[in-house]
C-alpha cells in the first residue's frame, strides 16, 4: 500500500460516494487507475465496504448508550453473538478483553426501550452483568490509518 492508496482511503472515508473520476482529480490519476486500486484495496479486504451513516435520533432512536456486558459462565462468544442479531437497538457489538466481555452500542428510542433492551440481554442472551453509559454526543475523528 502506497500513499495515494492512503489518500484514496481517507477520501473514500470522508465521502463514499466519489466517482472514480473525482478520486482520480483528487490524487492525480486516471479514473481507470483509481477504480483498479479501489478495487484491489476490496480484493484485499483493506476496504470492507461503503456504508451510509445514518443518524440514528432521525430514525426516532434519540438515545444512545455504551454497555460493557459480562458473559455468564458456559455462555459462548457464537451464542451470545447469534443474540444480539435478534435485539433490535444493538447498533455494534465489540468482542474485548478485560473484566467485561463485549461493549454494545445501542440506539434506543428512549429510557423504556433501553431497559427492554438490557432486559433482553440478560434474558435471552447469557448477561450476567452490565455496565452503561448514555452518549451525549459523538464526534467523527478524521484521522489517517
Amino acid at each position: 500500500m502506497d500513499k495515494i492508496d492512503r489518500d484514496i482511503i481517507d477520501l473514500l472515508r470522508q465521502d463514499a460516494r466519489l466517482s472514480y473520476r473525482e478520486l482520480g482529480e483528487r490524487v492525480h490519476l486516471s479514473a481507470n487507475a483509481v477504480a483498479e486500486r479501489v478495487r484491489r484495496l476490496q480484493a484485499s479486504g483493506t476496504v470492507r465496504g461503503f456504508h451510509a451513516s445514518v443518524d440514528p435520533a432521525a430514525l426516532g432512536l434519540s438515545l444512545e448508550a455504551l454497555i460493557d456486558v459480562k458473559m455468564r459462565s458456559g455462555i459462548t462468544a457464537e451464542h451470545f453473538e447469534a443474540v444480539i442479531q435478534t435485539i433490535p437497538g444493538i447498533v455494534e457489538a465489540t468482542l474485548l478483553t478485560g473484566s467485561f466481555d463485549y461493549m454494545l452500542r445501542t440506539a434506543c428510542a428512549d429510557q423504556q426501550d433501553l431497559v427492554r433492551l438490557i432486559e433482553a440481554l440478560r434474558e435471552r442472551a447469557g448477561v450476567q452483568e452490565t455496565y452503561s453509559r448514555l452518549i451525549l454526543r459523538a464526534v467523527p475523528v478524521k484521522g489517517r490509518w
